[in-house]
């Protein structure tokens, strides 16, 4: 083959390579409005704003306000655009699960929640329907769901006895107080050196 007949195939190859802008983004379910981060994220790609929130505000109208929803757009040279939305994340989740609001960034020396293998598994079973999860089994699922559970200090045990746990989450609530007040004092004592 000539040369020339190469750079033929070559070219032909090279062509069909799509350039297109993918935005992977989290919006919160109903939420969706033009101001910033979304707004400017989708006038970047030459997206209509507007069209693309009543689009988002439209599907999303039947899941709870404010639950953070992982979005795959891709943006055709049209401006027309693919909108893929996900299931929640895990780590909303296993905090839902636990009851808590935040993980603990201590994963070692404390225990922000506990989760039973039932809720695991409900997880599971829940994620297994976004597309990148598709390929892999429900264990494989769970392996992956138990390792974010212990970044964010969730616990996972067989049972979990109401009573007890509730203890559990007043304590909890006290060792979070307790860290939040220091927080604040270094906050004020970092404002008082730069002031």
């Amino acid at each position: 083959m000539s040369k020339a007949g190469k750079m033929k195939m070559m070219k032909a190859i090279v062509e069909k390579i799509d350039h297109s802008s993918k935005l992977k983004t989290n919006i919160l379910a109903g939420l969706a409005s033009p101001s910033p981060p979304l707004g400017p994220q989708l006038g970047q790609r030459n997206i209509n704003i507007a069209a693309f929130c009543k689009d988002f505000n439209e599907k999303t109208k039947d899941i709870k306000e404010g639950i953070p929803l992982p979005c795959r757009v891709k943006v055709n040279s049209d401006r027309t655009y693919e909108l893929v939305i996900h299931q929640p994340p895990v780590i909303y989740f296993l905090k839902q699960a636990a009851g808590i609001q935040k993980g603990t960034g201590k994963h070692k020396e404390h225990v922000s929640g506990k989760i039973t293998l039932k809720h695991l598994y409900e997880i599971a079973k829940i994620k297994s329907q976004d597309p990148p999860l598709a390929l892999m089994s429900l264990e494989q699922i769970c392996q992956m769901m138990v390792g974010i559970a212990k970044s964010i200090g969730i616990q996972i045990v067989r049972e979990l006895d109401a009573k007890e746990y509730e203890e559990f989450l007043k304590e909890r609530a006290k060792i979070v107080a307790e860290e939040q007040q220091k927080l604040q004092e270094l906050r004020e004592a970092k404002l008082l050196r730069t002031g």
